[in-house]
């Protein structure tokens, strides 16, 4: 790819409909780095929760949040048996921890206070300062990186949805149940678009991406043929 420009590429879209799976294979491709902006929510998530920072009611303590976060640091660590990053919470690895249901179901809540977003926005723009970057999440296209080259907006059918990501946790031997899942992704998405600070939406310069009935190599070379058509232009 040296022949090319290295450009930013945004995708932005609701849980468990692809997207990071779609994000780390273009990386690949591409030769580009892949940064998983979700588990850096999911780091001062799990940060949080460590640290008792969540009311009787199950919600964050924005104040209490807010005070943490001058003592969370969170980076990425290549493994080079998976081939992807690692989150990296104040030099821990936990990759594996923050990928936990009980985890999904709080992140929402963190990552609607506005204090938290800035942090990580201003961390995820350091990341990607220099192009060449393959970044997924929530508002990417539309607050992280609002002059990308490229924006991808990927969605699916929630039963769909659920049912990929209750497949994931049952091949972890995680317990749950399909109908907790669903619950669990209709709740994340109402947060997710409904939130004050950077909802998610498909911004008016976003290619709306429908992985519904689509295998991850189609996928992959749908989103490709984006990029490359982009790298040529």
């Amino acid at each position: 790819m040296s022949e090319f420009k290295k450009i930013t590429i945004a995708i932005d879209g609701y849980s468990s409909c692809g997207k990071s799976t779609m994000a780390k294979a273009l990386a690949k491709e591409l030769g580009y780095i892949f940064i998983d902006s979700g588990a850096m929510y999911r780091g001062v998530t799990l940060y949080c929760m460590r640290h008792n920072l969540f009311n009787s009611r199950g919600n964050p303590i924005h104040e209490q949040v807010i005070k943490a976060l001058t003592f969370i640091s969170i980076n990425f660590e290549f493994n080079a048996l998976k081939g992807t990053s690692d989150l990296i919470l104040n030099a821990e690895n936990v990759e594996n921890e923050i990928r936990m249901p009980d985890v999904a179901s709080k992140v929402s809540a963190i990552a609607s206070i506005k204090e938290v977003r800035e942090k990580l926005v201003e961390e995820q723009r350091k990341l990607g300062a220099n192009g060449g970057i393959v970044m997924d999440g929530r508002d990417i296209g539309s607050v992280v990186f609002p002059n990308a080259e490229l924006k991808l907006f990927v969605t699916a059918k929630p039963e769909i949805r659920a049912q990929r990501r209750y497949a994931e946790l049952v091949s972890k031997n995680i317990e749950t149940s399909y109908e907790e899942v669903l619950k669990n992704l209709i709740e994340r998405d109402h947060l997710d678009s409904t939130r004050s600070e950077s909802p998610l939406i498909k911004t008016s310069d976003a290619i709306e991406i429908d992985t519904s009935e689509l295998t991850p190599q189609t996928q992959l070379a749908i989103a490709a043929q984006f990029a490359y058509n982009n790298l040529i232009c």
